[in-house]
């Protein structure tokens, strides 16, 4: 991508790799400030001082990023801060600059612009099941799903083994 944020939600990615003045004008959720201290304290100082807009997702907003990464089964593989991020590029209507190829999918199936930053970005959009490492079969991911970054998924309920997130078979 080029030129700067221009009134984009900026994924925690811009933050830690864009020149200062190019994430002027970008919007950002306060708690990528604590994903940034993990990361990099001396880049959250930095980023602190920048032209960014820091805002809260509503409530709904939040519901609406939660509900529409459950219906294309990204939900388990997303962070509480890029929901919250997706949910303030839903809520204010802007396009969501980031690499992320989960958060990128959950876009185009919201009707969100999607901008990457260093990659190609994602070219079509994607739907994932549980699939059993042991009979095969596949589940729906359900928006109760517990939310971790990797690892197996739940249980399979036909046999007991664990599952692993695929794109469903044709």
């Amino acid at each position: 991508m080029t030129g700067g944020a221009e009134g984009a939600v900026l994924d925690t990615t811009a933050l830690l790799h864009w020149p200062l003045e190019r994430l002027a004008g970008g919007v950002c959720c306060p708690t990528q400030l604590d994903e940034l201290e993990r990361l990099s304290p001396a880049r959250r100082m930095l980023v602190e001082a920048a032209q960014i807009e820091w805002m809260n997702p509503s409530p709904a907003h939040f519901e609406a990023a939660t509900s529409a990464a459950a219906s294309t089964g990204d939900l388990p593989r997303l962070s509480t801060v890029d929901l919250e991020v997706l949910a303030l590029s839903l809520g204010l209507q802007r396009p969501l600059v980031t690499d992320d190829y989960r958060l990128q999918n959950v876009a185009m199936k919201a009707g969100i612009e999607a901008r990457s930053l260093a990659t190609r970005g994602a070219k079509q959009q994607w739907s994932w099941v549980w699939r059993c490492t042991g009979c095969g079969k596949e589940h729906d991911v359900s928006t109760g799903a517990k939310r971790e970054r990797d690892g197996p998924g739940p249980d399979c309920d036909v046999c007991g083994s664990p599952t692993v997130m695929k794109r469903p078979r044709r």
